[in-house]
């Protein structure tokens, strides 16, 4: 036992603010005989867990990015780029899932959720029944534990369907041999984790504190699950209560909800906390003489850098670009990112114009300069004072209740006996701060309920691109195959290449010759190897 916490077990000392994180000191290895002896060893346990998800190959850069909203109709990069070619164009092999760039393969997603999964196991095998742990804190502990563990499951469900599910303090020899449990079961499980969570875990957090998952964050997850199964009834009532008892509102405007000098706002429900300069012990990469480690291949957060738009690539006119330059230069900004996530072609095409969320979705213009690309400045920040590149402050926002309004429309209006009209109510503020006229923002009011529903389609398109919802939401429509196939991509070719079985990842080569296992139940490896 003492091994596998050892070699597995490790934990980042992040807290959720600045200030409090600057005074910790890292620990490195944590050996079971000196852990868990405090409720200030239980919460570090925890912190290193979030810390797990602002890896790269999760919430970090665009790892889940990667499968939620790469070959879809949202997103892809404005060049041929090897990292996101696999999943985008629908090439994904076996093999090609273990191809590890910048920490962002399918290898390294599967690997990182797993570890949350060992770890919230762990967390929650030392802390029931501790007594150097009150018992409300143990509640509490194993309450965000439960839930971390559940979203790691929830996403490794719709990643891979059926995969290895064990909630245990399992040795890594049980653990290597384990083969896949069914969805439905695990998902069932989730669901118990959700519950637990929900129940326990606080409606608010203080300030220094904000970056921790509250229990609308559980109650959310737990909504998109119902509406997943077609519980439609389950899944309102459940968007309902918190709509009705988070105290989280609709800001008044859309920009406002993506406003870096106010990212706590009351819309979002949860998002992950992101500080400039700090450095974490999960990082993976090169150091320089001097030890410092390359922040290209580290584990800060530099999502924002690869929205922000390359120099090398604008503007549209090649000959205005020193101009452009000064005038960034002159604004204390830059043209320093990546370009590699952009607005796709159909979605900056089919954005309607007289939507006011379109600025904040599809940027082709910048200080009076043509652009060659459409950006997506909701997720930019070109300041370089206080985000320069790859080296981001920004938090990455998870959940908002925007995306609740918009499931509870949906679940009236599928649910027996429900009414677009009614519907049409719950999403009644998005629709009017979308739109200049009130004539514009009830376009949709008054629908039937087939119409409605591909209002919905859209309407979740438009409101939340680029936040990690698109290919999930095409799956669960079924109707996945059709959008892409008839998408047009700048240099790629999706719609040639999708198959039925892109509807899941392939389990990496890496781990089927570790775990002969994984195949017993699926020789074809979720259709990859049929």
């Amino acid at each position: 036992m003492k091994t596998k916490y050892i070699y597995i077990f490790l934990i980042i000392c992040s807290c959720f603010s600045c200030e409090s994180f600057l005074e910790e000191v890292p620990r490195d290895i944590i050996a079971p005989e000196n852990f868990f002896a405090s409720e200030a060893d239980a919460r570090q346990a925890i912190n290193g867990v979030y810390a797990i998800y602002k890896n790269n190959s999760l919430y970090g850069q665009v790892g889940l990015d990667h499968f939620y909203d790469n070959g879809v109709d949202i997103i892809e990069p404005n060049r041929v780029a090897d990292f996101v070619q696999p999943i985008g164009n629908y090439t994904m092999n076996e093999a090609l899932a273990d191809v590890s760039i910048q920490k962002m393969s399918v290898s390294d997603t599967w690997k990182d959720l797993y570890k949350v999964v060992l770890n919230t196991n762990i967390i929650i095998d030392r802390v029931t029944g501790n007594k150097a742990i009150a018992t409300n804190v143990q509640t509490d502990v194993i309450a965000e534990a439960r839930f971390l563990r559940g979203l790691a499951y929830w996403h490794i469900t719709n990643l891979w369907g059926a995969a290895p599910y064990y909630t245990s303090n399992l040795t890594i020899n049980e653990i290597k041999v384990l083969g896949r449990t069914p969805k439905a079961t695990i998902v069932t499980g989730v669901l118990e984790d959700l519950k637990f969570a929900q129940d326990n875990l606080k409606s608010t957090y203080p300030t220094d504190q904000r970056g921790r998952a509250t229990k609308w964050a559980a109650a959310i997850v737990t909504a998109k699950i119902y509406m997943e199964q077609k519980q439609w009834q389950k899944g309102l009532d459940k968007c309902l209560e918190i709509i009705n008892q988070s105290g989280h509102e609709i800001l008044p405007t859309y920009a406002a909800v993506f406003d870096p000098a106010n990212e706590y706002n009351k819309e979002v429900i949860w998002s992950l906390d992101f500080a400039k300069d700090i450095r974490g012990q999960f990082e993976e990469g090169v150091a320089d003489a001097n030890g410092n480690l390359n922040p290209v291949f580290g584990n800060g957060n530099w999502r924002p850098s690869m929205f922000n738009p390359r120099l090398r690539d604008e503007p549209k006119n090649t000959s205005q670009r020193a101009a452009l330059s000064a005038a960034l230069t002159a604004r204390g900004e830059a043209f320093n990112g990546t370009g590699l996530q952009i607005a796709s072609k159909d979605f900056a095409e089919k954005f309607p114009l007289n939507d006011l969320r379109r600025p904040l979705n599809v940027m082709d213009k910048y200080l009076g300069f043509d652009l060659a690309f459409p950006y997506m400045p909701k997720f930019m920040n070109l300041k370089l004072d206080s985000s320069p590149r790859f080296n981001h402050s920004d938090n990455r926002l998870v959940f908002r209740l925007a995306d609740v309004k918009l499931m509870a429309a949906e679940c009236e209006n599928e649910r027996p006996g429900g009414n677009p009209t009614a519907a049409y109510e719950y999403i009644k503020e998005i629709r009017n701060r979308a739109y200049p006229t009130l004539v514009e923002a009830e376009a949709i009011k008054g629908l039937t309920q087939q119409q409605f529903r591909q209002a919905i389609y859209n309407e979740r398109k438009w409101e939340l691109a680029g936040e990690c919802m698109r290919r999930y939401d095409l799956i669960r429509w079924g109707i996945l195959l059709n959008v892409v196939q008839n998408l047009q991509y700048r240099f790629w070719n999706p719609a040639q290449n999708i198959r039925p079985w892109h509807v899941l990842l392939p389990i990496p080569l890496q781990e089927l010759q570790l775990n002969p296992n994984l195949l017993k139940s699926d020789p074809t490896n979720n259709g990859y190897r049929s």
